[in-house]
């Protein structure tokens, strides 16, 4: 197949100004300063009083980072935040320049890196899709041809003569994921932004990018902390840390790699406001931990107890609801589903408890989803990867140190007898 990206030595500088500044200047404060000052100036007129030189320091989003991207290819991009990963989907996209480097690309590129990206707030769905259309180079009657499936994939046929502005996030993602996706660029850059539509879109988003990619040879790059959608999704993933290229090659391999690494733990997410909050319009979240409940909190072992705290925001007042959490090992598979029992819910800050008994969990990687429900059966939030954390195995007794079989290792108790 033939090379549709190439990308050699590229390197991205920002210029990072360090000053200290007052957060809050009132004006008694400014009065008091120029009293001070002109104090100084009659007491002591002599003296130089030099203001404060702002530092600069030089930052390396990126550095040295060499690849080529076949037609076709599906590849992951892994790695912590702030590794790199969005500069280097920005300077895909030709949002921004590089420092160092080259990049050459055969082809239209569509992209969906936040929300919003690309879309003018005051105009319409309808209107939204011919300009983003138009971006990409395409015809009216090209436009045309799409629009119906746009629009139902994107399911908002009811907001399409609705400014984008009055969209919640979700609607905004739906539309702008539809757009990016049937418009036929050759090349499609998704960034996290799917973490914010429903469980429900995300497996639908990811088989449209799966089917735009077998079938009509286009090529993906995706970024997503939800390691089960990249394995499911990509057969090569490239793995960043501070700017540079750590590993690239088969999906399963890098992941694994990555995870063993620790180069992902989460062990708490917490968010100040339900505005930044994931969430919706119905619930969000405000935190979410996991806590070694033993003496020595650095190091979660298979005897360690744990207990995972929540907190969300409830709008929907006088419902019944339940938090629900699903554990999944490194290689995907969900060895825990458990849910609260059913509570009636008021509006406002909900917190709850779950805890894991020690002696149950095999040494490894884990990942944790939440998911909240209404009424038993009706699905509100789900949130993947929220946590992510490492159990360590211990000394046993005995000569064999091998991994332990099994995807769970809990303490059974026995009765052994000899006549």
């Amino acid at each position: 197949m033939s090379t549709v990206i190439t990308v050699e030595n590229l390197g991205k500088r920002y210029t990072l100004h360090h000053q200290q500044r007052e957060q809050y200047t009132a004006l008694r404060d400014v009065i008091t300063n120029g009293v001070r000052t002109f104090s100084k100036k009659i007491f002591s007129p002599f003296t130089t009083h030099t203001s404060p030189v702002p530092a600069e320091e030089d930052f390396w989003a990126l550095k040295d980072v060499s690849f080529e991207v076949n037609q076709g290819d599906r590849i992951g991009i892994i790695g912590r935040n702030g590794a790199g990963k969005s500069t280097l989907l920005k300077i895909l996209s030709r949002i921004t320049e590089p420092t160092t480097g080259s990049v050459r690309i055969k082809g239209r590129v569509a992209s969906l890196l936040e929300v919003g990206t690309g879309f003018h707030p005051e105009l319409t769905g309808r209107e939204n899709i011919f300009l983003n259309g138009a971006i990409l180079g395409m015809g009216r009657v090209e436009i045309k041809k799409k629009f119906d499936e746009i629009v139902e994939f994107a399911e908002i046929e009811k907001f399409l003569d609705t400014p984008v502005k009055r969209y919640s996030s979700g609607m905004y993602v739906r539309l702008a994921f539809a757009v990016a996706a049937h418009l036929e660029p050759e090349i499609l850059i998704v960034d996290e932004v799917l973490a914010v539509g429903d469980a429900q879109f995300q497996k639908k988003c990811l088989g449209k990018m799966e089917d735009v990619s077998a079938r009509e040879g286009r090529t993906v790059l995706f970024v997503s902390h939800n390691m089960t959608a990249l394995k499911s999704l990509c057969s090569r993933a490239m793995w960043l840390n501070a700017g540079q290229m750590i590993d690239d090659g088969e999906t399963c391999k890098i992941v694994t790699n990555y995870l063993q690494n620790g180069a992902y733990k989460t062990l708490e997410q917490a968010w100040n406001s339900n505005e930044n909050a994931p969430g919706n319009d119905k619930v969000r979240l405000r935190r979410v931990c996991i806590i070694p409940e033993s003496d020595d909190e650095s190091e979660i072992t298979v005897e360690t107890p744990l207990r995972m705290e929540f907190e969300f925001w409830n709008s929907i007042p006088e419902t019944k609801l339940s938090f629900s959490m699903h554990l999944y090992n490194a290689e995907g598979l969900c060895i825990i589903n458990s849910g609260s029992k059913f509570f009636s819910g008021s509006d406002g800050l909900i917190k709850g408890t779950c805890y894991i008994p020690g002696n149950f969990l095999n040494d490894g990687i884990y990942r944790v989803m939440i998911i909240i429900v209404k009424d038993g059966s009706m699905h509100l939030y789900s949130h993947n990867d929220v946590l992510i954390f490492e159990v360590h195995d211990i000394e046993r007794q005995g000569a064999w140190y091998g991994k332990w079989p099994g995807v769970v290792r809990p303490d059974f108790k026995w009765t052994v007898e000899q006549n």
